[in-house]
């Protein structure tokens, strides 16, 4: 148990549960002794790490659509959560070029369909607002964007995430800051990887579905740099943001950046080949280069997260190649060993996660 047992016993709601963060945050939850809520509109793949972990058998679920604000606020009503985590969200940029507004209501109405049903809340209760690093107005500078730098957004994806952003301050300022009971936060990351992804067009899922058949993956941008890092980086932020939002720790109605370490960040290539590598295969032949590019992404956007370490207690845990490994490990067991109980490694690989975390003596793993 960490995070001071503040979850333990808790009624967490989780927006987007279905998805592959909001899955691997209700089985955190979970083993945290929560009694986990979820909304959801669907099971967004198949195979999906929400059904592959059994999680349907061990938390309370709901589907509905986030930008109904009645469902949402009936929802909320009925499960009456000591906690919100928003995750639910349109978060594939080649779909966003497809679906541009689909990706706009999903996201901005979305958010703002949850501040809703917040308004609405007469119990004290703690939310943490999930967004992205694509928020950001990014104009591509080597250093890693700060909390007070502007939103914004050049794409579709990133303008909705930007304007999310621009509704939880309005929201914020016109109404919430003002209700003793509510604590808010909002956490921020990007480029999130890890085993049970199998949403379309992310580099991870594309490479562990070749190297599973024994083909080659085709690499869209090898050049791109990214900031990696696995899920359980930025779940850690969140729920130690809200960790410290319940216990009065920090300030309310801020935002926070989460993202990995300076070491971590590698081009699209790299990753390919050192995934590889883990897998067992020769990396000059796991990957080649395809022509293929269908819309445009920035090549580069790093976090600066020394606000989370200043006034949370928080930084990333582990190393690159820890990173690459237990991802690995994850599909391999999947599609390699059929394991047939996957919630027992997700739940073994958030142990060791946990571990590694108190070897650097952060406080929520002590």
């Amino acid at each position: 148990m960490a995070f001071n047992n503040v979850y333990c016993g808790k009624k967490v709601l989780v927006t987007g549960n279905t998805g592959f963060k909001g899955s691997w945050l209700s089985t955190w939850l979970v083993m945290l002794g929560a009694d986990v809520y979820g909304f959801s509109n669907e099971i967004p793949t198949r195979p999906s790490m929400y059904e592959v972990c059994g999680l349907e058998d061990k938390i309370h679920n709901r589907y509905g659509d986030i930008r109904n604000k009645e469902e949402m606020n009936d929802c909320i009503q009925e499960v009456k959560p000591d906690m919100i985590f928003h995750l639910a969200a349109q978060a594939i940029v080649s779909t966003s070029y497809k679906e541009p507004f689909d990706t706009i209501t999903t996201n901005v109405v979305g958010t703002a369909s949850v501040l809703e049903a917040i308004r609405n809340i007469t119990w004290d209760c703690t939310c943490v607002l999930i967004t992205s690093d694509k928020a950001y107005d990014n104009v591509e500078w080597i250093w890693g964007y700060r909390e007070s730098d502007a939103v914004g957004g050049k794409d579709v994806y990133s303008g909705s995430k930007g304007a999310a952003e621009l509704v939880i301050k309005s929201y914020w300022k016109s109404f919430i800051a003002a209700m003793p009971n509510i604590k808010l936060g909002v956490g921020r990351a990007g480029n999130v990887i890890g085993g049970g992804d199998w949403a379309k067009d992310r580099i991870i899922v594309d490479c562990v579905k070749a190297f599973s058949q024994g083909e080659t993956v085709e690499i869209r941008c090898p050049k791109s740099t990214r900031p990696w890092q696995h899920v359980l980086e930025p779940l850690s932020g969140y729920l130690n943001l809200g960790w410290y939002l319940y216990e009065g720790k920090c300030e309310n109605g801020e935002a926070y950046n989460f993202g990995p370490r300076a070491e971590q960040t590698k081009t699209v290539f790299e990753l390919t080949r050192n995934l590889a590598e883990r897998w067992g295969l020769d990396k000059d032949k796991a990957a080649k280069i395809t022509g293929n590019i269908p819309f445009k992404e920035a090549s580069l956007l790093k976090l600066n997260c020394d606000k989370a370490l200043a006034y949370l207690d928080w930084h990333s845990t582990l190393h690159y190649e820890q990173c690459v490994s237990i991802i690995a490990d994850w599909y391999k067991a999947f599609y390699i060993e059929k394991n047939q109980n996957m919630f027992r490694l997700t739940v073994e690989q958030i142990g060791y996660y946990m571990e590694e975390a108190v070897k650097e003596k952060l406080v929520w793993a002590l």
